[in-house]
């Protein structure tokens, strides 16, 4: 089921037109003869039209998964180790607080959304994706790091804290180092979900910070369904998330394993 359309997918960006449209074709050189042209196209051709929409997705991806990792670590940190009360909700309710914020749709706020950035002038902007990103993805970073930090072991932050470490030691030097494999498989989450939105992207932005998923919807309502430029671009957009979870799987699958299982 997961690898027969990646297949099919890249299967199609080696197909000519008429073996697109003759299909179903799908065995190299026994059902159809593979060719590169389309390939050829995008890195010369289009060269140009594809290297901002891909760069953009990576530079607004990482930066707001970073961010979303990191203020999920600080907000989890606070709400597992300290006491809060805000009116009658206490920790357990502002980490559901948290959690509530994605289970609503996020087309219900996409326009308020939009009419804030054409106000503040960012509109078709980095920074204006970055933030969304990461007030989109932190209830998913604050969920994942609560659940783990709850389950680590208070003793040796008491230990450390009874040989003179501060707050800010404690949490770099001894949280950090044991949470770093939740924090990658969190950060790949977060990196994920921002690369993959449509959404945000196509109400958010026109042209200077347009993403992957906004180009490769672009070329069906711009040339009409030619899949053989679709598959190649699609291909292309799926490589950067394979590519890290297959570097980092191994911290990732240690992340989503809670503590002592």
């Amino acid at each position: 089921m997961v690898i027969a359309p990646l297949f099919w997918l890249i299967t199609t960006s080696f197909k000519d037109k008429l073996d697109v449209y003759l299909g179903p074709k799908f065995i190299p050189w026994l059902d159809f003869r593979p060719t590169s042209k389309w390939w050829v196209r995008i890195f010369t051709i289009e060269k140009d039209t594809l290297l901002k929409p891909y760069a953009n997705s990576l530079i607004i991806g990482s930066i707001s998964a970073l961010c979303s990792t990191l203020l999920g670590l600080a907000a989890s940190y606070a709400l597992t180790r300290f006491c809060f009360k805000f009116f009658f909700m206490k920790n357990d309710d502002i980490i559901f607080w948290f959690v509530s914020q994605r289970i609503m749709p996020p087309i219900i706020i996409v326009f308020a959304i939009y009419s804030m950035y054409q106000t503040l002038g960012l509109l078709d902007n980095h920074l204006g994706l970055i933030l969304v990103y990461t007030a989109f993805n932190l209830p998913l970073s604050v969920w994942i790091l609560s659940n783990f930090l709850s389950q680590l072991p208070r003793s040796i932050e008491e230990a450390a804290l009874v040989d003179g470490a501060g707050p800010l030691t404690i949490l770099f030097h001894i949280v950090i180092p044991m949470l770093s494999p939740s924090l990658t498989a969190t950060f790949l989450l977060c990196f994920v979900f921002a690369w993959n939105d449509f959404l945000f992207a196509l109400i958010l932005t026109f042209s200077r910070a347009q993403t992957m998923p906004i180009l490769i919807a672009a070329q069906h309502f711009q040339r009409g369904p030619q899949w053989w430029d679709i598959s190649a671009l699609s291909v292309l957009a799926v490589l950067p998330p394979v590519i890290i979870t297959i570097a980092l799987q191994k911290y990732f699958i240690k992340g989503l394993i809670p503590i002592g299982k």
